[in-house]
């Protein structure tokens, strides 16, 4: 089964470059989604994961593995009896999840978690297709999967991090597990953060759909960016490594001036 759904279109020099500069705002302003978040709770991104218990810190990782097997199946069953929604609807469903989730403190937000990661995991796959790729394609499964190697929208890391987008392993026996296990800390301490603003006193459901809805706008953006650039190396017939190459010069004077 091929993972192409549309054709190339045979893009211009000076077309690719109009789309490089689109992808470039569109990490810009992924980037800085977080700012709404640390308004909400106070204090800063990295002291977030210390206001967890330490026994859920240390079954972090543990815990993001298993949502993450648990949310491939979901999010690909879903896909065949639920269409893709647009930006704002997947953002208000997102929030409704965080707020449920919120309502319980930090046990509701553990039981959330799995839901959350399988419904973002949908919403990169909606992406997938919009730029033509078939999300049910293997090596299709293992770009949605390392969409979540990104920074996470509390990283500030305005172009400093782009590795999501070359990180790749071979599509050997057992390689996606290996690519979970490899992803699954990452996105770990992203989802201690998440957990760590649901948890806050008093705030409860308010944290919990803040927290979602920044969450869904930023791995929608980092999506557009991964297969965006994947779309574009096929459609200018350039090497995906060197859009990317491309892609962190634009980033440059952001990174050099943080």
């Amino acid at each position: 089964m091929s993972e192409i759904l549309s054709p190339a279109r045979g893009l211009s020099r000076q077309e690719t470059e109009a789309e490089l500069d689109i992808l470039a705002e569109r990490y810009r302003t992924a980037a800085g989604v977080g700012v709404q978040l640390l308004n909400l709770v106070g204090g800063q991104a990295e002291n977030l994961l210390d206001r967890l218990p330490e026994g859920v810190r240390a079954g972090l990782g543990r815990a993001t593995e298993q949502a993450l097997r648990l949310a491939m199946g979901a999010a690909v069953r879903s896909r065949r009896v639920v269409p893709d929604q647009k930006p704002t609807v997947n953002r208000v469903m997102s929030a409704a999840m965080g707020a449920a989730g919120g309502m319980g403190g930090l046990p509701g937000a553990l039981v959330e978690l799995p839901t959350t990661t399988a419904f973002l995991l949908r919403i990169i796959q909606g992406v997938a297709a919009e730029n033509g790729f078939d999300p049910e394609a293997e090596s299709v499964t293992f770009d949605c999967i390392r969409v979540f190697a990104a920074a996470g929208p509390l990283a500030h890391d305005d172009g400093a991090d782009l590795g999501f987008l070359t990180l790749r392993l071979s599509l050997s026996g057992g390689a996606l597990q290996k690519l979970i296990a490899q992803v699954a800390p990452k996105l770990g301490v992203v989802m201690g953060q998440k957990l760590a603003t649901q948890a806050v006193p008093v705030l409860g459901a308010v944290a919990g759909a803040t927290t979602n809805y920044v969450f869904s706008g930023y791995y929608q953006k980092m999506a557009q960016v991964h297969f965006g650039l994947r779309r574009l190396a096929i459609d200018a017939d350039v090497p995906h490594q060197d859009l990317v190459q491309a892609l962190q010069l634009r980033l440059q004077p952001a990174v050099s001036k943080g």
